[in-house]
């Protein structure tokens, strides 16, 4: 792919995260939502129909082997992302898959494994990761501006009733895939250090799915995180990374738009504000396109390694928790 040509992007997935993308697509000049794939034609004509988009598929495979389709993005359930995602690399079709990755380590292993293998382009939609507010925070605590960080909290929580993706656990369930990985990778994309020791627990639901949790993570540079997510209460989904010197606060860690510094004595000295978004999803299109331009078979924004370390991490919570899916 070169500089002057615009990234054809095919949707797997006709919900609304698949709007979302739609709708941020269609504000973008790089990149173009160019085919829309559902499990039914009328479906997918009608989504193709609101959101301005030129092909239209009743089959997932219909799209996958579109020759002008230049980047898949599944936009399924997490529950549904193995098996279409293994499709679209074995006809050699880069792929951004929304988070959580896949179901488990085992699925995203030989997914990433095959790509690998294949030399094709693969991609964890999680769209903090790549949004500007990365850089900001980063550069913000390499600066010293809050001395050395010793504590990270995070929380997202949102009232979400008896959703079947939360309860039911063929659609993997719960709340750690769906909203705890975000607190998880609010973790990693600053603090990188080996984990020392982890604590954990979780409430239920009557489908044994967890509910709300919390998790504990000791690193091995000092730092103490302690992360919430929870499907059953609106949470604050505030991070704050708390250092020797001051603090930041960030105001939602699932789609940051504003980080608050602190000094010493928790006096306000300024807050920083991120770019105007489309969406905020815009971002990991215009990683992706990048990416392909210079010949990657990753982003650098969220390599594989880290896909697979986090989806790791969630597996031994579940395993703790006893949350079981089927395809464990």
């Amino acid at each position: 792919m070169t500089n002057d040509l615009k990234l054809r992007i095919g949707i797997i997935g006709a919900g609304w995260i698949a709007e979302k993308a739609a709708i941020t697509l269609n504000g973008l000049t790089d990149c173009e939502c160019y085919a829309i794939a559902s499990r039914t034609q009328e479906k997918a004509d009608a989504f193709a129909a609101q959101w301005h988009v030129k092909k239209a598929y009743g089959s997932y495979a219909q799209l996958i082997a579109d020759p002008d389709v230049d980047l898949v993005y599944v936009a399924t359930p997490h529950s549904h992302h193995y098996d279409v995602t293994l499709d679209a690399i074995k006809a050699g079709k880069p792929c951004l898959v929304e988070k959580a990755f896949m179901a488990n380590w085992k699925q995203a292993k030989a997914v990433v494994d095959l790509a690998r293998e294949r030399k094709v382009f693969i991609a964890e939609a999680i769209w903090t990761r790549y949004q500007p507010v990365v850089t900001i925070v980063r550069d913000l605590i390499s600066s010293g501006r809050i001395g050395t960080p010793r504590l990270l909290t995070a929380t997202l929580g949102y009232s979400m009733g008896d959703k079947p993706r939360i309860m039911r656990a063929d659609l993997c369930g719960g709340a750690l895939l769906d909203l705890g990985v975000y607190a998880l990778n609010f973790v990693r994309m600053f603090f990188p250090a080996d984990i020392v020791n982890i604590e954990s627990t979780c409430v239920k639901s009557k489908t044994g799915m967890d509910l709300t949790n919390a998790m504990t993570l000791t690193l091995g540079d000092g730092m103490l995180c302690n992360l919430q997510s929870s499907a059953a209460c609106v949470g604050d989904n505030i991070g704050v990374i708390a250092g020797t010197d001051g603090n930041l606060i960030i105001d939602n860690i699932n789609n940051p738009q504003k980080i608050t510094v602190n000094t010493h004595d928790r006096e306000f000295v300024e807050d920083i504000h991120v770019p105007q978004q489309i969406t905020g999803y815009e971002y990991q299109f215009i990683a992706c396109r990048q990416a392909l331009i210079d010949g990657l078979l990753e982003p650098k924004e969220m390599p594989l390694e880290e896909t697979l370390y986090i989806m790791q991490l969630m597996d031994d919570f579940r395993q703790k928790w006893g949350v079981r899916y089927p395809m464990d």
